[in-house]
């Protein structure tokens, strides 16, 4: 069982707006036929909607290992995770953000979770990440981390 698990679905706003292609088909095809455009509208919504919905990454932490979107990367090769919020989530993803960075980011989820990459070979220096529950994300890596600890104390 992972110690966290979010999918980064999109907000329902982002549906609402996608409905904007049923009337920009009938616009664009009624001169021709008012039917083939409501019926083009209506493929364009769902083919949109589905593969936003599909396509969505899941962000991870089990097992030692995080994973975000296609990628993994074992915790012992992570530094400390920080979670950011409002004003600093947008500083790092904006100003402050480093071109060589691995992102998996939305722009619909504001707070992000900020993970230092300490594996020298590495060309990533950290993994920034989208997260609905940044604290709760930053934690279970944090958490994750630590190396277990035997019955005598090492």
């Amino acid at each position: 069982m992972p110690d966290y698990r979010e999918k980064l679905w999109p907000t329902p706003w982002i549906y609402i707006a996608c409905l904007l292609l049923v009337p920009a088909s009938i616009l664009v095809l009624a001169p021709v036929s008012l039917p083939a455009g409501i019926v083009t509208g209506v493929i364009l919504y769902l083919a949109v909607v589905g593969s936003l919905t599909m396509t969505a990454p899941v962000i991870e932490v089990a097992d030692g290992v995080l994973r975000a979107g296609r990628a993994e990367i074992p915790l012992a090769q992570t530094g400390e995770a920080v979670a950011a919020d409002a004003v600093a989530a947008r500083l790092e993803r904006g100003t402050g953000l480093d071109a060589r960075a691995f992102l998996v980011i939305r722009g619909w989820i504001a707070p992000v979770v900020r993970v230092p990459i300490t594996d020298p070979g590495d060309p990533a220096p950290y993994w920034l990440l989208s997260s609905r529950r940044p604290e709760e994300l930053a934690a279970a890596i944090n958490r994750s981390r630590r190396p277990e600890r035997t019955e005598d104390g090492l």
